[in-house]
């Protein structure tokens, strides 16, 4: 319901679905009808919108983070990225409801009421879980809720549509895809500071693993499947041709995904592969979704800014559900005290393996 959704069917689904892809946005941009200068300049306030709200909440979070960043040690300096990582994205989408909300209300089914109010509501709950968790307060609430949010929406909208269509992939890759991001939410609500306890907190991340090593398998299957496509999670769009290896990077992310994926389900050293595997998908999204979308960023056209704008966001966003996943992960995986905060080393005692969480 809040970025791009990409899906090739009938017409009567892409009624239900907003796909927020170039031809989709090419209709809605054809139905907007102003002048050359009109259209620029809503280019503009759509895309300066999204990016604002990211770039905010990169410097929110890393002010709220930093002292646990700079206290950590080894992987434990990639797992502290994992709120800002899942903060950043919610911001970007949550901009993209309040600003643009066209782009979005068609994804609304129709037999919701005041689907306008809706779009604008799921704008203002995204925006205010991405400050929760970036500045870890709440959490346990946030979290929580943005999971419920994700599962809605594969119930109402995403799986009804895959059911549709069940030789569709990319409509099933976003059921997986949702169903991973809302599991981040548990597992962020059942590892936070003065978060859920006892059987609460077991659930909420356990489901989450379950989740997320689901969708790494199937995303893992799908990176050998289609090999020249955007490595993370494996949509339509594909990368660029000057980018050297392509077929290469696919393997090895599916790779990565798959062993990920074993790792969760099996509980085998989850924290160091969990973590190894977030900072790979995160460094794609540096090296190759950050010039994809400065690229689009220097195109006309709202859609393929939308585009570009959102395949960053959502990488980025799987990127922080892998290392959400790790940071809940038990100590035990990583070999030696380096890994462990100073500042947490003294509250270790023999019945207690792990630090509370930061958060």
């Amino acid at each position: 319901m809040w970025r791009r959704l990409e899906c090739h069917g009938s017409t009567a689904f892409s009624k239900t679905l907003l796909v927020i892809e170039s031809e989709a946005l090419y209709r809605i941009e054809r139905s907007m009808h102003p002048t050359i200068l009109a259209t620029f300049l809503e280019i503009s306030r759509i895309a300066l919108a999204m990016c604002s709200a990211g770039a905010a909440l990169f410097l929110i979070g890393v002010l709220a983070a930093k002292n646990q960043i700079a206290e950590a040690r080894g992987l434990d300096q990639v797992v502290a990225l994992s709120h800002l990582c899942v903060a950043i994205p919610l911001a970007v989408f949550g901009a993209l409801h309040l600003f643009a909300p066209r782009f979005v209300i068609d994804i609304v089914p129709v037999y919701m009421p005041w689907r306008l109010f809706w779009v604008y509501f799921v704008g203002c709950a995204l925006i205010a879980a991405s400050l929760s968790i970036a500045i870890r307060i709440g959490v346990r609430w946030s979290g929580l809720l943005f999971g419920i949010m994700m599962f809605l929406f594969v119930a109402m909208i995403h799986f009804p549509g895959a059911l549709r269509q069940p030789h569709n992939r990319i409509i099933w890759t976003i059921v997986f895809r949702e169903m991973a991001f809302g599991g981040a939410g548990w597992i962020l609500a059942g590892n936070a500071r003065d978060g859920w306890r006892g059987p609460a907190k077991r659930t909420l991340i356990t489901v989450g693993r379950i989740l997320i090593a689901i969708a790494a398998i199937v995303f893992g299957i799908e990176h050998f499947l289609h090999a020249t496509g955007l490595p993370g999670v494996p949509l339509q769009k594909q990368m660029p041709t000057w980018i050297p290896g392509r077929v290469l990077l696919d393997y090895v992310t599916g790779a990565a995904l798959l062993v990920a994926g074993g790792s969760i389900l099996l509980a085998r050293r989850t924290r160091v592969v969990a973590t190894c595997v977030g900072a790979w998908i995160l460094l794609m999204v540096l090296v190759i979704y950050g010039p994809v979308l400065i690229g689009a960023l220097s195109q006309p056209g709202i859609g393929v800014e939308v585009e570009g704008i959102n395949y960053f966001a959502d990488t980025l966003l799987f990127a922080g559900t892998i290392l959400a996943l790790a940071s809940a992960s038990p100590r035990s995986d990583v070999v030696g005290p380096a890994s462990v905060p100073r500042s947490s080393r003294k509250t270790l005692s023999p019945t207690r393996s792990e630090p509370s969480a930061p958060d």
